[in-house]
């Protein structure tokens, strides 16, 4: 997965301080609200080292491309994706077998219905 879209990002313009916080909602598709929460928690809870994490995550993260995402569909999709990349790929496969599926049918039923078109498929075998 080589994808900018699969990369972790600060988000500036959802952030508040640094976007660290925003930049992981978006990658793991969890509400700002309750990852910032996280973060003050973990601040207490590490009595202010978290603090430090905090800040180099800040410096080292890459600034969120603007352009990232055509629509809103497409950054869920992204993170359902880096969630779980197997179960992505298993609902495509299965939604390729229903459109298969559903073409077959519509095949069949044209085919079926229309005496001209089938003959002259036999004549092209």
């Amino acid at each position: 997965m080589n994808s900018p879209r699969t990369k972790l990002y600060r988000d500036k313009h959802n952030g508040k301080f640094m976007g660290v916080c925003a930049g992981i909602a978006d990658y793991t598709g969890v509400d700002t609200f309750w990852v910032r929460l996280a973060t003050v928690f973990l601040f207490f809870a590490t009595q202010g080292s978290a603090l430090l994490a905090y800040l180099i995550a800040g410096f080292i993260l890459n600034k969120k491309p603007p352009h990232l995402y055509r629509d809103q569909a497409e950054e869920k999709y992204w993170q359902r994706v880096r969630q779980s990349p197997h179960r992505t790929a298993r609902e495509i496969r299965a939604n390729f077998r229903d459109i298969d599926r559903r073409l077959a049918a519509v095949e069949a039923h044209y085919v079926s219905s229309n005496p001209r078109l089938t003959a002259e498929i036999e004549r092209l075998r």
